[in-house]
């Protein structure tokens, strides 16, 4: 089964969180933005979800981050996975 697996980022941030996550985490955290903490403060993470429904949870609290947007900073970055 495929899905699609979203990650949340910063405009200005010059790395894919997919691609190369340790320099990505390193410019995110070294600007102060904590875009980790941030989702993880946002996201409802019950333990009773099923992989999907937590992946599924985290794509639609990314899109209401990106939806209310109002400093700017947030955008949405995408792949899919085999899971």
């Amino acid at each position: 089964m495929e899905i699609e697996v979203s990650m949340l980022t910063t405009v200005d941030n010059p790395f894919n969180p997919f691609e190369d996550y340790d320099n990505w985490y390193r410019y995110d955290t070294d600007h102060g933005y904590d875009t980790c903490s941030y989702l993880a403060r946002s996201v409802y993470d019950g333990t009773m979800l099923s992989d999907v429904e937590r992946i599924q949870t985290v794509n639609q609290t990314i899109d209401d981050i990106v939806r209310l947007n109002a400093t700017g900073y947030w955008k949405k970055v995408t792949t899919t996975r085999t899971l």
